[in-house]
């Protein structure tokens, strides 16, 4: 008997977002669902799709019912409640189904940014130096300016705008002010560094395969800092949308892709990563490569980041989809009653390059 998977995401709330940029952040992982269905089609898979909306108690119980044995988890937590997009990974442990991703410590890691900095540090990977502020304990500021701003526990860019980047202390503080009250949290305050920015993407459980990496590439107006904010990503009508784009694979030289490809792959392994996530990085003025955040599952759409990635490695989409399924599976114990593969699954179709590894 063939394995069944159940492609499972958040449902949107389309009457519950603060302003329509937020519903566009939100509903884009309709484009990611609709995607990897077609490439479900595509391999033969047998699945169901599962839209979850809240409330959360229904999360494992929902679960149980399906009678599935893969998790595909496109799943990113409830509108305003990042912190349960961790639910779904951590419900499949609990009712021993094989899920795609990585595991919910990891999810919840890379949701705390400063948490995630701290490991990083300590473990002497390079990362810019930070510190976490409120409104009372401002006055405990050591950093150099300029910085950046940015809530301490959010995704997507939520926060991020052309006033994140700081350069005295009365930026500081209106920031600082505007991040608490906005997202109910700590700030995280960290030193802005004006360099090139990478992102690449690592796949594996006990190995780690980095895919080729993409520059973000900023032609942005005179006195814009060059930030990925949210406007870059979701208002398309905006200077940061216009003037932002990716570039895969980036054009770099054979020591900056290794150096790229060994913070990659050592992150990825500090974090406990599993099936997918990807590393986001700036390049300061010395050429040293610096993390700036991990991001355990990120967006899997055709034609954006992982995605990219993945074709600029030399796979189909169809096959990027695979190779992560595949991944679930091999962690939670083998291949067996996986769906035929047409010869796209196997291990040798995805064995790094030496340019690559």
């Amino acid at each position: 008997m063939r394995a069944r998977i159940a492609l499972v995401y958040n449902q949107p709330e389309t009457d519950c977002y603060a302003n329509p940029h937020d519903e566009a952040a939100v509903v884009a992982v309709l484009e990611a669902v609709h995607a990897v269905e077609q490439a479900l089609l595509e391999l033969g898979y047998d699945f169901v799709l599962v839209p979850f909306a809240p409330p959360v108690e229904e999360i494992k119980p929902k679960l149980a019912a399906l009678q599935v044995q893969v998790v595909f988890n496109l799943f990113e937590g409830f509108y305003g409640a990042p912190e349960t997009e961790a639910l779904i990974p951590e419900a499949c442990e609990q009712l021993d189904i094989a899920y795609t991703g990585c595991p919910a410590p990891v999810l919840r890691l890379g949701l705390d940014k400063a948490r995630a900095k701290a490991l990083l540090k300590s473990a002497g990977v390079r990362t810019p130096d930070f510190q976490v502020l409120d409104p009372a304990t401002l006055g405990t500021f050591h950093l150099n300016f300029p910085c950046i701003v940015k809530p301490r526990a959010d995704d997507a860019s939520n926060g991020i705008s052309e006033t994140s980047v700081v350069h005295d202390l009365a930026g500081l503080t209106r920031q600082v002010e505007f991040v608490s009250k906005a997202f109910g949290g700590d700030a995280l305050v960290e030193e802005y560094v004006d360099g090139r920015e990478f992102n690449a993407a690592g796949m594996g459980n006990r190995d780690c395969l980095v895919l080729p990496a993409s520059e973000i590439v900023f032609s942005l107006p005179e006195g814009l800092p060059r930030i990925l904010s949210f406007d870059a990503k979701w208002q398309e009508d905006s200077a940061y949308f216009v003037g932002t784009r990716a570039v895969c694979p980036a054009d770099i030289t054979t020591a900056e892709r290794k150096q790229i490809v060994q913070t990659v792959t050592k992150v990825y392994r500090l974090f406990g990563c599993r099936g997918y996530a990807r590393v986001d990085m700036r390049m300061d003025k010395t050429g040293k490569i610096n993390v700036i955040e991990v991001n355990p599952n990120p967006d899997i759409s055709p034609g954006n980041g992982a995605a990219r990635q993945a074709e600029a490695f030399g796979l189909t989409y169809a096959q990027f989809i695979d190779r992560i399924v595949r991944l679930a599976m091999e962690r939670h114990g083998g291949f067996s009653d996986l769906a035929p593969d047409d010869g796209r699954g196997q291990s040798g179709d995805y064995a790094p390059s030496a340019e690559h590894s």
